[in-house]
């Protein structure tokens, strides 16, 4: 037997990178997976490659109407709600505070923040009735460190390190943990993204930038996808039934509070 036999769980931004491995891991694991993303595409690809009966739901989890339809359509196809992981999220600019537009500050909360929030809100419920369920939220290593030049991502993601928090508590009584993962730089192409745009911003080199993220860890190297599945797995388990409210690190050993 599985450790996740029976489960349905819902990943958000399972289209590539942490949410397709979290993806892949709980489905290797016995869940009954719902992939969910704005890229209907490579929510495909996601799903060819898990090789199981995973339900696609194409998802902007900033929309309300959009994350009631996914709900909707996960409680009509599945039943119910067991596990949900709140993976979506977006990088935001790389600049200085002042030179941020409203509009890049408020995409970067809507869905890094506020979709969390709304697909949270509509999947409660269904945990309630069964008085169970694991939710796991995608925070950030830097949602606790100064990252200068990127002021939206980490206020985000502070943010959600105090939604997780609040919501343990106020679901504790139903038999609901709620835990947050605290990636530290991960590999892969958002991460090359953002360190060619840090690059850019500081005039150094990809390398110089880059070791900006690797340095100050313990084992001076970027963690990987399959690290935070692993550990996804371990919170969606049995094994974590007493282990609610946290905010996890997964850095490679960089250590902050």
């Amino acid at each position: 037997m599985k450790k996740l036999d029976g489960n349905t769980a819902i990943v958000t931004g399972a289209g590539q990178g942490i949410g397709k491995s979290i993806a892949s891991a709980l489905c290797k694991n016995g869940a009954r997976v719902v992939l969910a993303s704005r890229n209907l595409e490579n929510l495909k690809i996601t799903a060819s490659e898990l090789n199981s009966d995973s339900l696609i739901v194409q998802t902007d989890v900033s929309d309300e109407d959009s994350v009631k339809n996914l709900v909707e359509t996960v409680k009509k196809e599945m039943g119910s709600v067991d596990i949900l992981v709140n993976n979506s999220g977006v990088a935001g600019p790389t600049k200085p505070c002042e030179d941020i537009t409203l509009e890049e500050w408020e995409e970067c909360f809507s869905v890094n923040m506020t979709g969390m929030f709304l697909v949270s809100k509509y999947v409660i419920p269904l945990m309630k009735q069964k008085r169970y369920g694991r939710i796991i939220n995608v925070s950030s290593m830097s949602g606790k460190r100064p990252l200068p030049n990127r002021t939206p991502y980490t206020s985000s993601k502070t943010a959600v390190i105090g939604f997780t928090r609040t919501l343990a508590f106020e679901l504790g009584e139903y038999g609901i943990t709620v835990n947050s993962i605290c990636p530290g730089a991960t590999a892969g192409p958002r991460i090359d993204s953002v360190i060619q745009n840090m690059s850019e911003s500081f005039q150094i080199t990809f390398d110089e930038a880059k070791k900006t993220f690797t340095d100050p860890s313990a084992l001076k190297t970027l963690v990987t996808p399959e690290d935070h599945a692993a550990l996804c797995v371990f919170l969606a388990s049995e094994d974590a039934v007493r282990m609610t409210g946290q905010d996890i690190n997964l850095t490679g050993g960089l250590i902050w509070y």
